[in-house]
């Protein structure tokens, strides 16, 4: 691998150097349709000017579109030598992001050299295939009660040798399993392009975190209490072991079609151009390529590739279809669960339909969950295939789950780079990933309308430490409805908050659940963001640890997901003179 890559910086050296005429004379043989990818590791991280959606889709189609500019209507764009000399003397504006290019090349380069003791060469915050397996079957193995280990399926290599070289698709089932269900499911998947570093590692941190914080933060306990949260942080991991070296691998490594050197990451199947929900079906053009060896191939046929059949699969095991047939018939406001690939980058929150450029029947709540998305994360949220947001697909995953089941799906582009930097992932990606994440399993239960309604966002107890049963305790609650974020994509509507309530003991949509009114700490409900209190008289209590839901309501009667608090009562009795605990609340 080393001696190609060499190779490579040189003749990226020698293309930068060329100017204009140079590359002309090059290449003044000019067609319709550009060259094939040539079979070698060189390019060049380049903006490609482009007139209107029609001619963004055909650069999609035919190059490794990175991330797309509609404002200034450039597509960042990798670039093989033949390709930018074929475009150039086309007349194409296209710019060589030379310092982008050096530091990939340098990046890649350094990873040769790396002597990490875990992870990635290079990038030892992100671990490995083998790692990413060995840690799920560990956290299992740890908290058997919460989490089960599942075989989703296997990748293309480990199908075709009968398991001797290639991977399974595991995933992680996480749940309190001593609670019985239904439960509302929520289903995380990443890596299903291979070069995106960041988000298997997002997708088994947030499993860690929201298992190993079971018993001390609220609402990660009454989460795996009384939701499903399905993990698969390596959805094509034959084509991440490949990323891994170094390489800008983006398909799995089906080798049938494409003419191959086994450092050549132009093979394969592009797997979220490959689902059977509207595979080839975009009703504009060059949403998904025929070409074996386009970025986007989308196969021979729909869910052609093990790694489509595995994840289509499973989604139908865990989900109940909800959705009838028409394209135009939408999922019921009562349906449960919710879905989200993780992808990167070009940051992001994008939502069905990417096949057309109209709106999904259940659009503008689709819209409204990923403007909260957004809040957390500061991307931008739209319609993957409307006019503006990025461009067309067909046969994503996120159409899949949305089309043909009815789940409320979503695709997350997390970040600034594919190799993305670990200080980079630590310090400003990860935590509004796991916080956008843990808003999304809240939402599972009622994803078509929880997220229109305020979000609570403090609650706090007038006592801190274990209170004796028969204690009267003030719980104080904060509720705001103006926690969206669309980056320029509309504006959500702000509601006045009209009610808060409390449950204990189980969320307010368990039966037989009792709720409890809240008062304004001003007297009177009237703006989208206010403060409630409530005395709580634990006479009668079981000792032991109890949770309290609350939940806030606006102005059209949308309640919003519950956050929740630990109350801890202990055995002994209280004295009547202790009673009470909570501040005086003026009004």
């Amino acid at each position: 691998m080393a001696p190609v890559r060499w190779a490579g910086v040189v003749a990226l050296t020698l293309l930068l150097a060329m100017t204009p005429p140079k590359i002309a004379e090059a290449n003044a043989e000019t067609g319709n349709e550009p060259p094939a990818p040539d079979a070698s590791p060189e390019g060049v991280v380049a903006s490609i000017a482009f007139a209107d959606q029609a001619d963004l889709q055909w650069l999609v189609a035919h190059y490794d579109v990175w991330r797309v500019d509609h404002t200034a209507q450039r597509a960042t764009t990798w670039l093989t030598r033949e390709q930018l000399l074929w475009l150039q003397a086309q007349g194409r504006k296209v710019t060589v992001d030379e310092p982008t290019t050096r530091n990939l090349y340098a990046a890649v380069v350094a990873m040769s050299s790396a002597a990490n003791d875990s992870g990635i060469p290079g990038f030892p915050c992100y671990r490995t295939v083998e790692e990413t397996h060995a840690d799920m079957a560990q956290l299992a193995a740890a908290f058997p009660t919460l989490v089960r280990e599942v075989k989703l399926g296997e990748s293309w290599r480990y199908a075709q040798s009968a398991g001797a070289e290639g991977y399974e698709l595991r995933g992680l089932a996480l749940t309190n399993q001593e609670r019985p269900g239904p439960k509302p499911i929520f289903f995380l998947m990443g890596a299903i392009h291979a070069r995106e570093y960041t988000t298997a590692e997002a997708a088994l941190r947030f499993a860690e975190q929201i298992v190993q914080a079971y018993g001390e933060d609220p609402d990660a306990t009454w989460l795996l209490d009384y939701t499903e949260i399905h993990v698969a942080p390596q959805t094509n991991p034959d084509g991440r072991k490949k990323a891994e070296t170094g390489l800008l691998w983006r398909k799995n490594t089906n080798n049938n079609f494409c003419p191959y050197e086994e450092w050549d990451y132009h093979y394969g199947v592009d797997l979220n151009r490959n689902s059977s929900f509207k595979w080839a079906q975009c009703t504009g053009s060059n949403c998904s390529s025929a070409d074996p060896c386009s970025a986007i191939y989308r196969g021979v046929a729909p869910a052609s590739e093990p790694e489509t059949q595995a994840l289509e699969s499973y989604m139908r095991s865990i989900f109940a279809d909800m959705r009838g047939p028409e394209d135009g018939d939408p999922a019921p406001e009562d349906a449960l669960g919710l879905m989200i690939s993780l992808h990167s980058f070009f940051p992001k929150i994008l939502f069905p339909w990417g096949w057309k450029s109209t709106p999904a029947p259940n659009g503008e709540a689709l819209q409204t969950l990923a403007r909260k998305f957004g809040y957390y994360t500061g991307y931008p949220a739209c319609q993957s295939g409307s006019p503006g947001c990025i461009y067309m697909t067909d046969g994503a995953t996120d159409d899949f789950a949305y089309g043909e089941l009815g789940v409320a799906a979503f695709t997350f582009e997390l970040g600034w780079a594919f190799f993305e930097s670990c200080d980079v992932f630590e310090s400003w990606i990860l935590t509004p990933t796991l916080s956008s994440l843990t808003y999304a399993a809240k939402a599972a239960v009622r994803p078509y309308v929880a997220p229109a309604g305020p979000e609570v966002i403090s609650v706090t107890l007038s006592v801190t430490a274990p209170v004796a049963a028969g204690a009267v305790v003030t719980l104080t609650a904060t509720a705001d409805d103006t926690r969206y974020y669309s980056g320029g994509y509309g504006e959500e509507p702000v509601q006045p908050i009209q009610a808060m309530r409390y449950t204990v003991g189980a969320p307010s949509w368990i039966t037989d659940v009792v709720t409890h009114p809240m008062t304004s700490t001003s007297g009177v409900f009237t703006a989208p963001v206010e403060t409630a209190f409530a005395r709580i008289d634990t006479t009668g209590w079981a000792p032991g640890r109890h949770l309290l839901f609350v939940e806030a309501q606006d102005a059209d009667g949308v309640w919003g997901v519950p956050t929740a608090i630990f109350l801890d009562v202990d055995e002994t009795p209280v004295a009547e003179e202790r009673r009470y605990f909570f501040p005086m609340v003026t009004r």
